[in-house]
């Protein structure tokens, strides 16, 4: 497990500010944009300025865009394209420990791109409290569970226009419907239970609790939600990914 992850991280390190501006430029221009171009217009919410409201959400999609864009294309690269994964299980190494170092390296990948950007706010006029330290065990934890997913869309793909699929009708609609741009509060009825049992709502919760201190929130149900997708994402992805490579 661990030799997969440190393989993969050995080959970013040779291409790691290109791969840092892909995953971070999306969420760095949807602060300048909707932060300081669309929230000085926009009344506070949950007593925070617009910036404040959808910085910390902003910090976990870029998480969710760096964990999962990893293990589609470039796990799918290295499945089909480079045969590194049979070469791989021709060396001790299982498939279940491939699978886990691919969703470790890929929830790594986007831990490091959350931490870069939670680093970044107080340039944008954001301060995160001391508690942000304990943002970092949940982004991993949001890490794994969307390079789970990821793997589950390798595992189950012909070909890269598959991830398209992936990309509009899972990962855009939780970008846009998960509460990093309006409060899930605002939402009656069955419509805001289902939203906030997406995997990203939990997350975008968490990190504002987190990155503003206020723990008077009830942080356990999206705790435990989040326990539940990663444990049933990653099993789903090295069942499938079992299945593929064993024929």
């Amino acid at each position: 497990m661990y030799q997969v992850w440190f393989r993969n991280f050995s080959v970013w390190l040779k291409h790691m500010r290109a791969s840092l501006i892909g995953n971070l430029g999306q969420p760095l221009l949807f602060l300048l944009a909707m932060g300081y171009g669309l929230g000085r217009s926009v009344p506070e919410i949950e007593g925070l300025s617009y910036l404040q409201f959808i910085a910390p959400g902003l910090v976990a999609s870029s998480v969710m865009y760096g964990a999962a864009f990893e293990t589609t294309y470039g796990s799918y690269t290295r499945l089909s394209t480079q045969g590194t994964f049979e070469a791989i299980l021709m060396t001790p190494v299982s498939i279940f420990e491939l699978a886990m170092g691919e969703i470790l390296w890929g929830a790594t990948k986007g831990l490091i791109g959350g931490i870069i950007m939670l680093a970044m706010l107080p340039l944008f006029g954001v301060m995160p409290s001391p508690w942000s330290a304990v943002l970092v065990p949940v982004l991993f934890a949001e890490g794994i569970i969307f390079s789970a997913m990821g793997m589950i869309m390798t595992a189950v793909a012909s070909n890269y226009d598959f991830f398209n699929y992936f990309t509009s009708l899972v990962i855009t609609p939780l970008f846009l419907f998960s509460g990093i741009f309006f409060s899930l509060k605002t939402i009656a009825g069955p419509i805001r239970n289902i939203l906030e049992l997406l995997p990203l709502s939990s997350v975008v919760l968490l990190s504002r609790v987190f990155c503003y201190g206020r723990l008077d929130e009830n942080i356990l149900p999206a705790l435990a939600n989040l326990a539940v997708y990663a444990i049933i994402s990653s099993w789903a992805a090295i069942f499938l990914l079992k299945r593929r490579m064993i024929k």
